[in-house]
């Protein structure tokens, strides 16, 4: 060992490894940002714990302070990725320490936002929507925009979930979907989750869940969301089981508990009436009648008109 420890010594007394460390030691030391941390703590600071520092001093100097702009965590160029560095005084040495830097708390965020929301067959563009790009160029529309800020306020103020939501009829592509989307995203938010359904996928679903044993946890994971959204009701193909046990418990449960449901469909309240109470070549208007009393009891109609935005 000793040899080893004599070549050592002889290479950190090199002229050559000298000269560029003292060329390192004066960078680190000039940088306005290293004097700044000495001046503030040097009351506690020795010569012999700057020296020591150098170290640490270089680790922070070599790394981005606010954010490497590299657009997202991942192309992150910093030790630690998503994180600046921040030099710390600690008893008797100086450290680097590592806060999360504004791109990761975004991405957090957004993260967090997303996972607020569950969907069941819904298009990936109904997701993305937002209540800031709905054009406001109806009355109803801004009738929607109005209902859903209160909904929101309500719960800020009191912490406690309103007990209606809203239906929203009208003819193909004028946005009723759309707005499902975005007002998900704005409760996701305020961390208040939402499950968005696309009904007539969703019962197709429910008759395979009895063969493979899920169906009550389906049942379940819908009618208990703290929001529930029913896109397209009406356009289902309907079976008395359908509508009595599925959506009728879905209904019951949630008027039961107060809990708000919005819904999108072509029907208003008396065609979805008239949808609901001819099944399998069978009138039944009382079964309907009972459906349409829950939605009824938990949503507030208005009809969204326009222009079919999909063919634009």
């Amino acid at each position: 060992m000793e040899p080893i420890k004599k070549t050592l010594a002889s290479q950190v007394n090199t002229p050559s490894f000298q000269a560029r460390y003292n060329a390192v030691r004066e960078r680190v030391l000039s940088d306005e940002r290293i004097q700044a941390f000495i001046k503030a703590n040097e009351q506690t600071l020795t010569d012999e714990m700057i020296e020591d520092a150098l170290p640490k001093f270089l680790e922070y100097l070599d790394q981005a302070h606010t954010c490497c702009n590299a657009g997202s965590v991942r192309a992150c160029t910093n030790a630690v990725v998503g994180c600046v560095p921040r030099l710390t005084m600690q008893p008797n040495a100086v450290d680097v320490m590592y806060a999360t830097c504004p791109q990761k708390y975004k991405e957090e965020e957004e993260r967090a936002v997303a996972a607020m929301i569950s969907s069941l067959h819904m298009p990936r563009e109904t997701l993305t929507a937002s209540l800031s790009t709905m054009a406001m160029d109806t009355g109803a529309r801004l009738e929607i925009a109005r209902f859903v800020a209160n909904f929101i306020n309500q719960i800020k103020e009191t912490k406690e979930m309103p007990s209606k939501g809203l239906y929203i009829y009208g003819g193909f592509g004028v946005g009723k979907s759309f707005i499902l989307g975005a007002v998900a995203n704005e409760l996701a938010n305020i961390q208040v989750r939402s499950v968005l359904v696309y009904v007539p996928e969703f019962l197709r679903e429910i008759k395979q869940a009895i063969d493979d044993k899920t169906l009550q946890q389906k049942m379940d994971f819908v009618k208990k969301a703290p929001v529930l959204m029913l896109d397209d009701l009406g356009a289902e193909s309907l079976t008395s089981w359908s509508r009595d046990e599925i959506l009728g418990a879905i209904l019951h449960y949630r008027m039961a508990e107060g809990l708000p449901i919005f819904v999108t469909s072509n029907f208003d309240y008396k065609s979805l009436a008239d949808h609901l109470t001819y099944v399998q070549n069978h009138q039944e208007p009382v079964k309907a009648a009972r459906i349409m009393e829950r939605i009824q009891s938990t949503t507030v109609p208005i009809q969204l008109d326009g222009t079919n935005r999909r063919q634009y």
